[in-house]
């Protein structure tokens, strides 16, 4: 499961994929390609978690994540920069809305609405293109031999091309799972989950800015976030978790752009995590959301996904709210799952199973 960082040049995009993967990226000589990383989930729960078994081993969950080169006219003309999109599970599209003489504009002045409504438009116009020459085909196939299967593939592509004109993303265009099956292996790009990552100076990262984006992006079922990359960049360089939280503090935040960003890329992507705790390790894991939990448990091993007999669940507020397994025990809230209960966002597993 992987997504894709887009964006216009010179809009800190990479430098949010730096800091996200905690690495540098090194230039690139030749024609630019994708560059593939990793970065931790950043979550709360899990910390809390760390905090209170002090486990000899703690390890993150982490997502996929993929440095798309920039969305220059050169890139757009050739019609690479999409072939690598519709390689990604879900879009990250890093926005400049900060001010820096510095720093050119592509279009010679900052306005972040303009260009996410341009990059929009331009995935909206490949998908159009490839609906269109698609109803080509087919029509040309049909008139050699009709056939059932493509007959209904052209009224579905119709119905595409129709929905695309009214300049909609196709995330708004609600398939049955017949049509699901048909376009499964086509490059249709604007159906991927897309967030919006303002990259704000530090003086504006609590500023209204994100509530305008959203009236407008809500209605194309795009998220969106405010990060300052220039602020993650200073918050990446302190040590310790209680710096960084006093950081955060100072500037008036309550949680770093990272852990929004990733738990946004979670929900993108259709994730959902949980927990297994103990003083051995304490361990985050990812699953489909909507699994039941013997899936869930798939995750950790397949023997436990095999020979599932139940599972212990352990509501993590209460947890937190009682202070430790014993109080949970002693108020009977330490719950015994079957093979239907489907998992939880942040739910704390104990899988008992048999091979």
């Amino acid at each position: 499961m992987k997504v894709g960082i887009i964006g216009l040049p010179q809009t800190g995009k990479k430098t949010l994929f730096q800091i996200l993967i905690r690495s540098e990226v090194k230039e690139q000589s030749g024609p630019p390609k994708p560059l593939p990383g990793t970065a931790d989930i950043l979550d709360t729960r899990f910390d809390k978690m760390v905090a209170m078994y002090s486990p000899k081993k703690e390890v993150r969950a982490r997502v996929d994540l993929v440095l798309l080169p920039k969305m220059e006219q050169e890139n757009i003309a050739k019609g690479d920069i999409f072939r690598d999109i519709a390689d990604m599970d879900a879009i990250c599209h890093v926005v400049r809305a900060f001010d820096d003489d510095a720093i050119y504009h592509s279009a010679g002045s900052i306005d972040p609405l303009r260009d996410v409504l341009m990059v929009n438009a331009e995935l909206i116009m490949h998908d159009q293109i490839f609906v269109e020459k698609r109803i080509e085909r087919i029509e040309q196939l049909i008139k050699k031999k009709k056939d059932e299967e493509q007959q209904k593939e052209l009224t579905l592509m119709k119905r595409l091309l129709e929905h695309l004109e009214q300049e909609k993303p196709l995330r708004l265009f609600e398939f049955v799972p017949e049509e699901e099956r048909m376009i499964r292996s086509y490059p249709l790009i604007t159906r991927k989950e897309m967030i919006v990552a303002l990259n704000v100076a530090e003086d504006d990262l609590n500023s209204q800015l994100i509530e305008k984006f959203n009236s407008i992006c809500k209605s194309d079922k795009i998220s969106v976030m405010v990060v300052s990359a220039k602020v993650e960049s200073e918050i990446a360089m302190l040590e310790s978790e209680e710096e960084k939280r006093e950081f955060l503090s100072d500037i008036g935040i309550e949680e770093s752009a990272l852990e929004v960003l990733t738990r946004l890329c979670l929900d993108a992507l259709g994730l959902i995590s949980f927990l297994t705790v103990g003083p051995d390790e304490v361990r985050q894991w990812l699953v489909r959301r909507a699994s039941p939990a013997p899936v869930a448990a798939g995750v950790i091993h397949s023997d436990l996904q095999r020979g599932f007999i139940r599972a212990e669940v352990i509501k993590y507020d209460e947890l937190i709210a009682y202070g430790s397994e014993a109080e949970l025990k002693k108020v009977g809230k330490m719950y015994v799952q079957g093979k239907d209960y489907i998992v939880e966002d942040g739910d704390i597993l104990n899988i008992r199973f048999k091979v």
